[in-house]
Protein backbone atom coordinates (compact mmCIF):
# COMPACT_ATOMS: atom_id res chain seq x y z
CA UNK A 1 0.00 0.00 0.00
CA UNK A 2 1.48 3.45 -1.01
CA UNK A 3 1.67 5.47 1.81
CA UNK A 4 -0.31 8.10 -0.58
CA UNK A 5 -3.29 6.59 0.40
CA UNK A 6 -2.76 6.22 4.36
CA UNK A 7 -5.13 8.16 6.24
CA UNK A 8 -3.27 10.88 7.70
CA UNK A 9 -1.60 11.67 3.78
CA UNK A 10 -5.07 12.01 2.61
CA UNK A 11 -6.21 14.66 5.75
CA UNK A 12 -2.84 16.48 4.70
CA UNK A 13 -3.64 16.30 1.24
CA UNK A 14 -7.14 17.80 2.01
CA UNK A 15 -6.02 20.60 3.62
CA UNK A 16 -3.67 21.48 1.05
CA UNK A 17 -5.90 20.83 -1.88
CA UNK A 18 -8.81 23.17 -0.35
CA UNK A 19 -5.97 26.06 0.10
CA UNK A 20 -4.29 25.60 -3.28
CA UNK A 21 -5.01 22.87 -5.76
CA UNK A 22 -1.70 23.17 -6.93
CA UNK A 23 -0.32 21.34 -3.57
CA UNK A 24 1.04 18.31 -4.28
CA UNK A 25 2.03 15.26 -1.85
CA UNK A 26 5.33 13.69 -2.94
CA UNK A 27 5.81 10.21 -1.95
CA UNK A 28 9.73 9.64 -1.61
CA UNK A 29 11.32 6.52 -1.66
CA UNK A 30 13.18 7.15 0.95
CA UNK A 31 12.94 8.63 4.67
CA UNK A 32 12.27 11.80 5.46
CA UNK A 33 11.63 10.80 9.05
CA UNK A 34 14.53 13.72 10.37
CA UNK A 35 15.05 17.02 8.66
CA UNK A 36 19.17 15.36 7.55
CA UNK A 37 16.69 12.57 6.06
CA UNK A 38 14.14 14.76 4.31
CA UNK A 39 17.03 17.31 2.91
CA UNK A 40 19.01 14.27 2.16
CA UNK A 41 15.89 12.40 0.33
CA UNK A 42 15.42 15.90 -1.75
CA UNK A 43 19.00 17.33 -2.53
CA UNK A 44 18.18 20.19 -0.92
CA UNK A 45 19.37 22.37 2.35
CA UNK A 46 18.58 21.21 5.94
CA UNK A 47 17.33 24.46 6.46
CA UNK A 48 14.71 24.29 3.80
CA UNK A 49 13.17 21.73 5.89
CA UNK A 50 10.50 22.72 7.71
CA UNK A 51 10.36 20.84 10.90
CA UNK A 52 6.58 20.60 13.11
CA UNK A 53 7.07 20.58 16.78
CA UNK A 54 4.49 20.36 19.32
CA UNK A 55 4.67 21.88 22.30
CA UNK A 56 2.71 21.58 25.65
CA UNK A 57 1.98 24.86 27.73
CA UNK A 58 0.23 25.10 30.86
CA UNK A 59 -3.13 25.86 29.18
CA UNK A 60 -2.69 24.10 25.77
CA UNK A 61 -0.38 23.25 22.50
CA UNK A 62 1.20 25.04 20.52
CA UNK A 63 2.80 23.84 17.01
CA UNK A 64 6.40 25.17 16.34
CA UNK A 65 7.12 25.35 12.32
CA UNK A 66 11.34 25.53 12.31
CA UNK A 67 13.92 25.43 9.87
CA UNK A 68 15.40 22.15 9.90
CA UNK A 69 19.14 23.47 10.84
CA UNK A 70 17.43 25.54 13.65
CA UNK A 71 16.14 24.59 17.18
CA UNK A 72 13.48 25.78 18.75
CA UNK A 73 14.05 28.26 21.92
CA UNK A 74 11.89 26.48 25.00
CA UNK A 75 12.75 30.36 26.54
CA UNK A 76 11.53 32.45 23.56
CA UNK A 77 8.58 30.24 24.00
CA UNK A 78 7.94 31.12 27.52
CA UNK A 79 8.54 34.66 26.52
CA UNK A 80 6.25 34.65 23.44
CA UNK A 81 3.82 32.74 25.83
CA UNK A 82 3.61 34.36 28.46
CA UNK A 83 4.18 30.72 30.53
CA UNK A 84 6.62 29.76 32.96
CA UNK A 85 5.84 25.78 32.01
CA UNK A 86 6.43 24.70 28.15
CA UNK A 87 7.98 21.65 27.33
CA UNK A 88 8.21 18.96 24.11
CA UNK A 89 4.74 17.31 24.02
CA UNK A 90 4.92 13.41 24.64
CA UNK A 91 5.03 11.16 21.28
CA UNK A 92 1.03 9.86 22.75
CA UNK A 93 0.05 13.15 22.68
CA UNK A 94 1.21 14.53 19.48
CA UNK A 95 -0.75 12.06 17.82
CA UNK A 96 -4.00 12.80 19.75
CA UNK A 97 -3.26 16.39 19.19
CA UNK A 98 -2.48 16.24 15.61
CA UNK A 99 -3.20 13.18 14.48
CA UNK A 100 0.11 12.53 13.04
CA UNK A 101 3.09 10.46 14.69
CA UNK A 102 6.62 12.20 14.78
CA UNK A 103 8.61 11.94 11.84
CA UNK A 104 5.11 12.36 9.81
CA UNK A 105 3.78 15.51 11.27
CA UNK A 106 2.57 17.68 9.29
CA UNK A 107 1.64 21.46 9.56
CA UNK A 108 -1.98 20.99 8.27
CA UNK A 109 -4.90 18.99 8.32
CA UNK A 110 -4.70 18.68 12.37
CA UNK A 111 -7.30 16.66 14.59
CA UNK A 112 -7.49 19.69 17.04
CA UNK A 113 -7.04 23.42 16.63
CA UNK A 114 -3.61 24.42 17.72
CA UNK A 115 -2.04 28.20 17.78
CA UNK A 116 0.87 27.86 15.21
CA UNK A 117 4.36 29.71 15.27
CA UNK A 118 6.21 30.25 12.23
CA UNK A 119 9.93 30.81 12.75
CA UNK A 120 11.14 33.87 10.57
CA UNK A 121 14.39 31.76 9.61
CA UNK A 122 12.45 29.90 7.30
CA UNK A 123 11.64 32.81 4.81
CA UNK A 124 15.46 32.79 3.05
CA UNK A 125 14.53 30.12 0.94
CA UNK A 126 12.53 30.42 -1.76
CA UNK A 127 10.88 26.90 -1.61
CA UNK A 128 10.14 24.70 1.72
CA UNK A 129 9.16 21.04 2.25
CA UNK A 130 6.84 19.67 5.00
CA UNK A 131 5.97 16.43 6.45
CA UNK A 132 2.76 15.53 4.62
CA UNK A 133 1.60 13.20 7.41
CA UNK A 134 3.71 10.21 6.55
CA UNK A 135 7.98 9.67 7.14
CA UNK A 136 7.86 9.04 3.33
CA UNK A 137 5.46 12.12 2.16
CA UNK A 138 5.99 15.64 2.39
CA UNK A 139 4.74 18.74 0.09
CA UNK A 140 6.91 21.50 -1.24
CA UNK A 141 5.30 25.02 -0.59
CA UNK A 142 6.87 28.72 0.00
CA UNK A 143 7.11 30.92 3.30
CA UNK A 144 4.26 33.32 2.45
CA UNK A 145 1.84 30.19 1.76
CA UNK A 146 2.93 28.15 4.53
CA UNK A 147 1.93 31.36 6.75
CA UNK A 148 -1.04 31.76 5.07
CA UNK A 149 -2.36 28.15 5.09
CA UNK A 150 -1.13 27.39 8.82
CA UNK A 151 -2.51 30.90 10.46
CA UNK A 152 0.46 30.92 11.68
CA UNK A 153 1.66 33.85 13.54
CA UNK A 154 5.64 34.96 12.03
CA UNK A 155 8.01 34.59 15.08
CA UNK A 156 11.78 34.60 16.31
CA UNK A 157 11.76 31.25 17.89
CA UNK A 158 15.22 29.91 17.44
CA UNK A 159 18.21 29.65 19.03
Amino acid sequence: MSALNKEPVLRAKKALEDFDKSLKVIELETSARTAFDAATSLNCKVGAIVKSLLFKTEQDYVLCLVAGDKKCSLNKLKKLTNLKDVRMAPAEEVKSCTGYTIGGVSPVGHLKDIKIFVDHSLERFQNIFAAAGHPNCVFKIDFENLVKITKGKIENITE
